[in-house]
């Protein structure tokens, strides 16, 4: 008799879709304009989205109460100053389909009623993504496209929660791409390096 062979541990298999986070945020951003019987999915839609569902960007605003306020705004749009949103489409021209979340070959595209404005947020999040030679954008490449467009529904709530656009912006970036070579410390990047990056 021999000894029994030990079983190799066998490898998980490799993701078929998007990244988690990436598909979590867009499913909880369409059914959040169904819950709000908005017109389209937009840039307010993902940013709440993303507000609930990614740490880092959380850490991005750089303060719990910059976060709470950010919440407070995105939840009052179904009761108050949002309501408006309802009657009107974000941004200019027709709905446009959702990119493609590059997740590998025979992904099909996935489509739906977004707003120019949050479709090209995700294109700018994908964008961000390949530059830096990664598959999948990471929370904060979507938070950086979003507040690349100060004028979006996006952009209203974080001005309302007091937060400037382009500042947010600028440290989700640096904090993208330290997180992406290792050299995030506890203090996030410096001042200097989100001058940098806003300047670009």
């Amino acid at each position: 008799m021999h000894p029994p062979v030990p079983s190799r541990p066998v490898p998980p298999p490799a993701p078929a879709g998007p990244a988690p986070l990436l598909a979590t945020v867009l499913g909880a951003a369409r059914r959040r304009a169904l819950r709000d019987g908005d017109r389209q999915v937009d840039t307010a839609h993902l940013l709440h989205a993303l507000v609930e569902s990614d740490p880092e960007t959380r850490a991005a605003f750089d303060g719990e109460e910059r976060v709470a306020r950010v919440l407070g705004y995105l939840v009052q749009r179904s009761i108050g100053y949002g309501l408006r949103w309802q009657r009107s489409a974000e941004g200019e021209g027709a709905p446009r389909p959702l990119p493609a979340a590059r997740a590998g070959e025979g992904t099909p595209r996935r489509t739906s009623r977004w707003s120019p404005a949050a479709a090209a947020a995700l294109e700018e999040a994908l964008r961000r993504a390949a530059a830096r030679g990664e598959e999948q954008p990471r929370g904060l490449d979507l938070l950086a496209g979003l507040a690349a467009d100060p004028g979006s529904r996006a952009g209203e709530v974080l001005r309302h929660a007091g937060i400037e656009p382009p500042a947010l912006g600028a440290r989700a970036v640096a904090l993208a791409t330290a997180s992406a070579v290792g050299v995030l410390d506890r203090e996030g990047p410096s001042t200097e390096v989100c001058a940098r990056e806003a300047e670009r």
